[in-house]
């Protein structure tokens, strides 16, 4: 039997089977805040409360960022106890970076300019902001073990696990959700805060516990000819990771701070937060593409090269339905309560981000090769093109085509990731022919 035979053994029902529970674990984030804003929707001053939420969240998903990355890392360099024990070593650092940096938030005066000033809290409000930040600040923590253990699930194949996890974490939600409602306890910010927190706990805890039984019952102590002994090493693999996410962090606000110099603010703002938020809910099923990768390419590219190539078709279909066909409208009218003005100007935004759904799977597909070369270090570049080409989208936008309101931001995002794209194509190409087929000392 061929070399190439023996590699040819990845069916379609095991690529469907490993991929189906991430993509429904990643949709079903969608829901949990759904019934937090649900939940903060029957206060008494539903506006203020559900502010004194969002703009503490907006920053938890910039300070969770570096635990979310462990998944990635985990999944890709651990392979055995020893190369776990180096990967906690490093997720210990990553942890007590995140509660240094929490508390400096919410204990120092830092804190307070970085609400007031860099997320624009109003005084009045900056007081429940910074005490709801206090309870969200522990969801990094939790949020990073999960990561780190979801890590060897997904490794071992036994990602159903991440849907389990989620829900278990989507009922608990739901019933503390509950419970706040029919006490009449919802009051502040807080109880958002307390309900994401709870549900990040037994999401946690859920994969804890899979993941240990796994390191304990199926995880050798060491795998000959795996290369991944150190702490240094890991470093070396997450370190351009968390630089490239760094930099993405830049791209949010570079949008909304030109919407506010559009023809019309606020319909520009709105619709590209409702184009966007719909179209990441359709994005968020595919972004396990990398996984994909990561776990089945080195045994049968091909296969994992046509798998992708079908799933590459899929987001942009279904934006296509919802952006021209009466679908959208009907769903934005009486599902999302969208006035007619602010519909038809998310539906144009819709048109647009279709380029982005059309190039973010291939992304997330070119970025799996990265971290299986272990060649991270391209992301930083891509990454920066990204930023550069979006900012720069931005600008020539707002001064040849104003009215565009809302289209312009999903035009510089979309070609923002459409570069991001064509770097890293261009990079591994150049780099094609020095690459290790998979991880090694040198390239680690």
């Amino acid at each position: 039997m061929t070399a190439s035979a023996v590699k040819r053994t990845i069916s379609w029902n095991q690529l469907i089977s490993f991929f189906l529970p991430l993509g429904l674990s990643a949709t079903l984030v969608t829901l949990s805040h759904v019934i937090i804003n649900s939940t903060l929707a029957r206060a008494d001053n539903p506006e203020l409360v559900i502010a004194s939420y969002a703009l503490p969240l907006s920053l938890l998903g910039i300070t969770e960022r570096p635990a979310v990355l462990l998944r990635q890392a985990c999944s890709t360099l651990v392979r055995d106890r020893i190369s776990f024990r180096a990967m906690a070593a490093v997720s210990s650092y990553v942890f007590a970076c995140i509660i240094l940096l929490g508390l400096i938030i919410c204990y120092t005066p830092v804190g307070e300019w970085v609400f007031l000033y860099f997320f624009g809290v109003e005084p009045e409000l900056l007081d429940s902001t910074i005490s709801v930040y206090r309870i969200l600040m522990y969801v990094s923590i939790f949020s990073g073990l999960r990561c780190l253990f979801h890590g060897i699930i997904i490794f071992n194949m036994r990602t159903k696990w991440l849907t389990i996890g989620m829900g278990v974490r989507i009922v608990a939600m739901y019933l503390l959700s509950l419970y706040f409602i029919t006490t009449d306890n919802v009051s502040s910010g807080r109880v958002g805060a307390i309900i994401f927190l709870m549900g990040m706990v037994i999401e946690a805890l859920v994969a804890i516990w899979e993941g240990t039984s796994l390191l304990k019952k199926v995880i050798p102590e060491k795998v000959p000819g795996h290369p991944v002994e150190t702490k240094k090493q890991i470093f070396s693999f997450y370190k351009p990771l968390l630089y490239s996410s760094i930099i993405a962090v830049i791209i949010g606000p570079s949008i909304n701070a030109i919407l506010g110099k559009t023809t019309h603010i606020h319909l520009a703002i709105s619709s590209f937060a409702i184009a966007g938020s719909l179209t990441q809910l359709v994005l968020s099923f595919f972004s396990y593409i990398h996984q994909i990768v990561l776990n089945f390419y080195r045994k049968d590219a091909q296969s994992v090269l046509r798998f992708v190539f079908v799933l590459s078709f899929i987001p942009g279909t279904l934006i296509a339905i919802l952006a021209y066909t009466p679908l959208g409208p009907w769903f934005m009218s009486h599902v999302m309560g969208v006035n007619a003005e602010l519909m038809r100007a998310s539906l144009h935004a819709m048109r647009i981000f279709m380029i982005m759904t059309l190039v973010f799977p291939w992304l997330d597909y070119m970025n799996g090769i990265i971290m299986l070369r272990g060649q991270t270090k391209i992301m930083v570049f891509s990454q920066s093109a990204n930023a550069t080409i979006t900012v720069l989208t931005l600008f020539i936008s707002i001064w040849a085509v104003p009215d565009w309101n809302g289209m312009i931001g999903a035009l510089a995002q979309s070609i923002g990731t459409l570069a991001e794209l064509l770097v890293v194509v261009y990079v591994l190409k150049r780099t094609a022919e020095e690459a290790q087929p998979t991880l090694s000392p040198k390239n680690l």
